[in-house]
C-alpha cells in the first residue's frame, strides 16, 4: 500500500466528509438487496457497536438502527444472533450489542473502564452486597439461566425506570462486572448466564489482548467505523478513555494506519483509517453520491454525540424524551430524518401496535431547508417505509413546521400501507427499563 497521503495533500469538502461518513455507516444509498441473517451480522460488525435502549414508542433502537440500513427486515434476527452467540452484550459506548468475535477485545478493555458509571456501580453494589450476590451467582452456577422475573419482589413496585427489584441489581452487577453474560432475551428481557457457559456455547477464543493491544485498536477501529472523524470525537464512540487530542495520533499516522484530512469548514483536521482510503478518493471526485432517505434512531452512531452530530452535519439534536415534557422543543422520541447525505429535520412519532396505526404527532424541517417535491416524495416514503415495518394500515400526520408541510406529505402518502409478508413479526414491543443514554 503507498504511503499515505500528508495533512494539507488530502483535502475534502464538508458534504463530501459526510458522505464518506455515510457510506462508512451503510446510509450513504438504499439498501441494494434483500435483507439477510447474514447482512444484519455484517452490518453490526462495520458499526462495532449498536446500542441498546428500550424506549419502544416506536421499534426499540437497535431495532430501528439496523431498519434504517437493511430496510424491511425480521425483528427476530437480532433475538436469534444473540442465542446463537453471534453477537453478545456489553458496556461500550453504552449498553451495546457487540459481534462476538470481539469479545476478547472489550474483555480486555475491562480494567479500563472502571470510571464507566455502569461499572462502579456494579462495584459499590458488590462491596454493600457481597453476601447475597455470591449466593445469586452460586444460585445460577447450581441451577443455570434466569430472568429477574424468575424471583418475586418483597417490597412494592415504586416507579420509574430504575425501581428494580433487589435481584435484578445484583444481576445487572454481575453483568457489568464479568461474571454474567447475556444468553438471550425474551421478549427484550434478559437471560442471565455464567459467562464461561455462555462462552463455551458461542465457541468463541476469549483469550484476553493486552491492554496497550486493546486501547490501541478502540481507537483505530472508532476511526474505521465512522468513516472520518477528528481526534476529540474518537473515543467517545467506545467510551474508552479520555478525549484525544491531534498529536496523540501522530504515531498512527506516521505508521500508515490513519491519513489526516483537511476538511473545509472544520476547525480541526479529519482523519480516515487505511482500510477507507479507497472511499476516500471516491470522496474526493465526488463519486459517492448520498440518495438515501430514512427516519434514525435518536442512538444511530450517527448522532449519538451531539458535538460530532451539529459540528459534520448541522444538526442541533438532544432526545427529549428524559425532559419535563413542558420544556420539550420538538417530542418526546424525535427520530432524525437523514435525506440525501443532510440531516433535515426531526419527526415526534408513536407507533400505536394495537389499532395498527403509525402516528407523527410533529414533524419539523430544520432551517434553510427547502421541502421541494422530490423532498416531500422521499420522506413520504421514509415514514411509509417505517409503517409497513411496523405493520401498520394507517398513517396519522398531526402537525408540522412549516405549517404547509404535513398537508403536502398527507397527499404524497396516497396508496394504503401494504400488508407485511406472511409471518411477519413487529418490531419488540414488552417493556423494560432503559439501558442506554443520548446525550
Amino acid at each position: 500500500m503507498a504511503r499515505p497521503a500528508s495533512c494539507g495533500e488530502v483535502r475534502i469538502s464538508a458534504q463530501q466528509a459526510r458522505n464518506l461518513q455515510l457510506a462508512v455507516q451503510g446510509l450513504l444509498t438504499p439498501p441494494r438487496a434483500r435483507a439477510t441473517r447474514a447482512r444484519l451480522l455484517a452490518t453490526i460488525a462495520r458499526m462495532r457497536l449498536l446500542q441498546i435502549d428500550t424506549i419502544n414508542v416506536v421499534a426499540r433502537s437497535p431495532y430501528l438502527v439496523l431498519f434504517s440500513r437493511l430496510g424491511h427486515y425480521e425483528p427476530h434476527w437480532l433475538d436469534e444472533a444473540l442465542a446463537r452467540g453471534k453477537i453478545f452484550e456489553c458496556w461500550a459506548h453504552e449498553a451495546c450489542f457487540v459481534a462476538m468475535s470481539d469479545y476478547a477485545l472489550h474483555r480486555g478493555q475491562f480494567d479500563a473502564r472502571a470510571r464507566h458509571w455502569a461499572h462502579q456501580r456494579a462495584a459499590r453494589m458488590h462491596r454493600e452486597h457481597r453476601a447475597s450476590m455470591d449466593k445469586l451467582l452460586a444460585h445460577i452456577r447450581d441451577n443455570g439461566a434466569v430472568k429477574s422475573s424468575d424471583f418475586e419482589r418483597k417490597a412494592a413496585a415504586q416507579p420509574g425506570w430504575w425501581e428494580w427489584k433487589d435481584e435484578k441489581r445484583w444481576l445487572e452487577a454481575w453483568f457489568a462486572l464479568g461474571e454474567l453474560m447475556i444468553a438471550r432475551r425474551d421478549n427484550f428481557q434478559r437471560v442471565y448466564d455464567l459467562t464461561e457457559r455462555v462462552l463455551a456455547h458461542a465457541k468463541i477464543d476469549a483469550t484476553l489482548l493486552p491492554a496497550a493491544d486493546t486501547t490501541r485498536e478502540f481507537m483505530l477501529g472508532a476511526v474505521r467505523a465512522l468513516g472520518i472523524t477528528q481526534a476529540r470525537w474518537i473515543n467517545d464512540y467506545f467510551r474508552s478513555r479520555r478525549k484525544l487530542k491531534d498529536a496523540d495520533l501522530d504515531a498512527l499516522v506516521g505508521g500508515g494506519e490513519l491519513v489526516r484530512v483537511t476538511v473545509r469548514g472544520w476547525d480541526k483536521p479529519g482523519f480516515v483509517h487505511r482500510d477507507n482510503l479507497p472511499l476516500l478518493a471516491r470522496a474526493q471526485r465526488s463519486a459517492l453520491r448520498a440518495t438515501h432517505t430514512t427516519l434514525l434512531s435518536p442512538f444511530d452512531p450517527v448522532v449519538w454525540d451531539r458535538e460530532r452530530a451539529l459540528a459534520m452535519f448541522g444538526f442541533d439534536y438532544r432526545l427529549e424524551c428524559y425532559t419535563p415534557a413542558h420544556k420539550r422543543r420538538f417530542g418526546y422520541f424525535t427520530l432524525p430524518i437523514l435525506h440525501r447525505g443532510q440531516l433535515i429535520g426531526r419527526l415526534d412519532a408513536k407507533a400505536h401496535r394495537d389499532d395498527g396505526v403509525f402516528e407523527i404527532k410533529s414533524i419539523h424541517l430544520e432551517s434553510g431547508i427547502e421541502a421541494d417535491d422530490g423532498l416531500v416524495a422521499e420522506v413520504a416514503a421514509a415514514i411509509q417505509a417505517c409503517a409497513d415495518w411496523h405493520a401498520a394500515s394507517r398513517i396519522v400526520i398531526r402537525k408540522s413546521d412549516p405549517a404547509a408541510f404535513a398537508k403536502r406529505l398527507r397527499m404524497a402518502i396516497t396508496s394504503p400501507s401494504r400488508a407485511p409478508p406472511a409471518g411477519r413479526s413487529r418490531p419488540a414491543s414488552e417493556t423494560e427499563s432503559p439501558g442506554g443514554s443520548s446525550r
